[in-house]
């Protein structure tokens, strides 16, 4: 058997456009454990409430704080990534529960590095079924 370990955080829109946070906000938004109603009334307030104005709000308060080397959770989640790879004996791989890096991407660079046996690492600061649950779930 082969190990290898998953961190997971939560995520980031791909760059401070309106169209990424729009995609990101979507796909976080439409999370059953993230907002919890039934499928039709999530997707109405997503739609109907929430993406018509708040991407356009969200981006420029991402454009506020990111940085040339981009999302700052990305950017600390990568260095944390390579600070733990440096002391690991194993493949480690970084990636977000909402865009990108994507779980089913490292999962499948794991794969490729010939891990059969996988540790998930959640980054999230507490226990919820927004966060830790959801995640888990993505990578099962």
């Amino acid at each position: 058997m082969s190990k290898g370990v998953l961190l997971v955080n939560l995520g980031s829109p791909d760059s401070p456009s309106v169209a990424d946070v729009r995609r990101y906000l979507r796909e976080f938004l439409m999370d059953g454990r993230v907002l919890d109603m039934n499928w039709f009334a999530r997707f109405c307030v997503v739609h109907f409430a929430i993406l018509p104005s708040r991407p356009k709000q969200s981006a420029a308060a991402y454009q506020k704080i990111w940085t040339p080397a981009g999302s700052p959770l990305i950017v600390i989640s990568r260095n944390v990534q390579a600070r733990l790879q440096q002391g690991a004996g194993v493949p480690i791989e970084l990636a977000m529960r909402y865009q990108n890096p994507s779980i089913p991407g490292a999962v499948s660079r794991l794969a490729q590095k010939g891990v059969d046996e996988l540790l998930l690492i959640p980054l999230f600061p507490h226990y919820a079924m927004s966060s830790f649950e959801s995640a888990a779930e993505r990578v099962k």
